[in-house]
């Protein structure tokens, strides 16, 4: 007797997928709620659990397919099949960068030579031994350990109660990689001559760069943006850290960064400016009383947008430690659509990735977005002399139709102030 494997609901107002990856192929013996595919929607990944134990049977979508909800995408036969050979490591599609980090990129070269030069047999995982762990394997971790073919029980975890990373996977392919080489080098080979032979490749775009590039230019289409700037002295905020980030972190557990400040600065900017915090809806303008900032952070498959709620009430250590946490989610691709619903404000770092300045572009139905941006030295005029300032542009990005430009600009130059005199901040001033 067989067990049909439906998409289930991907969550309020997502009605369609892209089958993202098969984890598991026709003939593999299958666990019960074991993954057995990843399926992308707009925002996030999400698994596929099979319904009952037994074989994988046919598979009537292929990867890339798009999918809606409750749609038969595969079959669950009963027997006990066989285990999964280990899967040869094909090079991974190429994807936007995640934020810089210097030890996995370190390990990235090396960690697809061990996956591409893993024997047939030997010390990697059959695909039952990743699913046994799927309790602790975020998505991300699993795909990367199927491809490298790590041992996911010799690894050590370094994320929060000792669950493996997808960091700790590529370290643990780079030392394999390492173990593996020759002792002596043999001569190199001739490098093949040059053909001058210009080549092409077409990738499918994933489902959520569709969908950022749909909403990026409805927003161009629908909003009538405008940008302001300004720029801000980071020398009282960088001193006010500098003073108490040991402090900071050893009573909370966790670092204290620009981006809290930042966060309390546009609350205040938001309370005195209602519109700024506010929506247009068809003929009607939605004002919020409170403050749910969207927090621009990467992942390996794109910038995403997770949502730090109420941040009008939370303290600094609050909101860092929102951030910290999604960032960590977005990293393993463990967020969930509930961590991407809503938002009323947006705060995009491009200075992480070394930004001068920028125009980001709002993210709809918001009606204003703050770009932050590199601190360089420059030289800057204070009290009629010529100093040298850490100093930063910000960009305040917003919807005409609803803010006009003497609130937007009062709005940035609220934040400019707090942020320069972090003491209104503690005032509501």
């Amino acid at each position: 007797m067989s067990s049909e494997v439906k998409v289930p609901t991907l969550g309020e107002s997502v009605s369609e997928a892209t089958i993202g990856q098969w984890l598991k192929q026709p003939g593999e013996a299958v666990a019960a709620d074991e993954p057995i595919a990843s399926l992308e929607t707009d925002k996030v990944a999400i698994d596929v659990m099979a319904p009952q134990a037994g074989v994988m049977g046919q598979q009537l979508a292929k990867e890339g397919d798009t999918v809606v909800v409750g749609a038969l995408i595969a079959t669950i036969e009963d027997g006990s099949g066989t285990a999964a050979a280990p899967k040869a490591a094909a090079s991974p599609a190429p994807a936007p960068s995640p934020a810089p980090s210097p030890a996995p990129a370190a390990a990235s070269a090396p960690a697809q030579t061990a996956g591409q030069q893993a024997p047939a047999s030997g010390s990697a995982p059959a695909q039952d031994d990743v699913g046994s762990g799927a309790a602790v394997l975020s998505p991300a971790v699993r795909r990367a350990v199927l491809e490298y073919g790590i041992d996911p029980s010799k690894v050590k975890g370094t994320g929060k109660d000792g669950r493996i990373t997808k960091d700790d996977v590529l370290a643990a392919a780079q030392a394999k990689s390492a173990q593996a080489a020759p002792s002596v080098s043999a001569p190199a080979a001739p490098a093949p001559a040059s053909t001058g032979e210009r080549r092409e490749e077409r990738v499918r775009m994933t489902r959520l760069r569709q969908t950022v590039a749909k909403r990026l230019k409805s927003a161009q289409e629908t909003a009538a943006l405008l940008t302001t700037f300004n720029d801000v002295d980071m020398s009282a905020v960088i001193e006010a850290r500098d003073r108490y980030k040991d402090s900071f972190q050893k009573k909370h557990g966790i670092k204290l960064g620009f981006m809290s400040f930042f966060s309390k600065a546009s609350v205040l900017a938001l309370k005195s400016i209602p519109a700024v915090n506010a929506q247009i809806d068809g003929d009607e303008i939605v004002y919020f009383d409170y403050v749910d900032i969207s927090i621009a952070v990467s992942a390996p498959n794109g910038l995403v947008v997770p949502v730090v709620r109420n941040v009008d009430k939370l303290s600094f250590a609050g909101i860092e430690q929102a951030i910290a946490e999604y960032g960590k989610k977005a990293k393993d691709g463990t967020l969930t659509m509930e961590d991407m619903k809503g938002g009323t404000f947006t705060i995009s770092n491009g200075g992480v990735f070394g930004g001068l300045m920028s125009t980001p572009i709002i993210n709809p139905p918001q009606s204003a977005v703050l770009g932050l941006h590199r601190i360089e030295d420059r030289p800057v005029v204070r009290n009629g002399e010529i100093v040298i300032r850490p100093m930063m542009y910000i960009a305040l990005s917003y919807d005409h139709r609803l803010i006009d430009g003497r609130e937007a600009v009062t709005a940035l130059k609220t934040i400019k102030e707090a942020i320069e005199d972090p003491t209104r901040l503690l005032i509501d001033l």
